[in-house]
């Protein structure tokens, strides 16, 4: 699998999926999550009530419809919130393996994902990359090309640092 670092807006991504940074109750919220919601239109909270009627657990993964979005599919993964006292790495490798799979269940190839809970939800960028370079190392998928998308010039430099 290629890993690439691209800035940008994830929803702008013309990927087969994007991964978005959702909160348990599956219903949008702020940055990622909001962002994806607001672009891609209510098709995509539409599917997620349909779908998800109780939510997801933290560390697992869904998907949708991408709804106005360049992508076909958004899948939904929720990230530990380590403000919240969610400090289990091991949910954070999970959000990423279990997007792969999902991907994988879907037939995608081509995956754009946000640094999951590095946002609001508290993680640290560098251990966030780290999570994400592993779990994209130690899992088998038929993912071709893994985009980490930054927002921001800092953490898109984080990201190249990391891929050197």
């Amino acid at each position: 699998m290629e890993i690439t670092a691209v800035q940008g807006d994830i929803t702008a991504q013309a990927t087969d999926a994007v991964v978005n940074a959702a909160n348990r109750a599956m219903r949008g919220g702020g940055g990622v999550d909001g962002a994806i919601h607001r672009v891609g239109g209510p098709a995509i909270l539409e599917d997620c009530v349909r779908r998800f009627p109780s939510g997801l657990a933290t560390g697992d993964a869904g998907w949708t419809t991408a709804g106005d979005l360049p992508a076909r599919w958004v899948i939904h993964v929720v990230g530990p919130n380590r403000r919240a006292g969610e400090t289990d790495r091991g949910l954070l490798l999970s959000c990423y393996s279990r997007a792969l799979a999902v991907a994988d269940e879907l037939g995608a190839s081509t995956v754009a994902f946000p640094l999951i809970s590095a946002g609001v939800y508290g993680w640290p960028k560098d251990d966030a990359i780290a999570c994400a370079l592993e779990a994209f190392g130690s899992t088998i998928t038929s993912v071709t090309e893994a985009r980490l998308v930054a927002y921001d010039a800092s953490t898109y430099g984080l990201l190249e640092a990391a891929l050197r």
